[in-house]
C-alpha cells in the first residue's frame, strides 16, 4: 500500500510541474491547467501523509 501511495503522490506532484510548463508553452489553456493543479493538490494532501509518518520515538 505504502509504495502505492508513493507513486500515486509523485505523479501528483508532477502534474502540479508539467501543468504550468504546458500553459507557458500554449499546450494547455489556463482554466484547464487550473482544474488539473487543483485535482493533483488535493491527491497529494489525500495521499502523502500516509507514507510520509514518522515513527514514533
Amino acid at each position: 500500500m505504502k509504495p502505492t501511495l508513493m507513486i500515486v503522490s509523485i505523479l501528483a506532484l508532477a502534474v502540479l510541474l508539467v501543468a504550468p510548463a504546458a500553459v507557458f508553452l500554449q499546450k494547455m489553456e489556463l482554466t484547464t491547467c487550473k482544474h488539473w493543479m487543483f485535482a493533483a493538490t488535493v491527491i497529494w494532501f489525500a495521499t502523502a501523509p500516509f507514507w510520509m509518518k514518522r515513527k514514533a520515538q
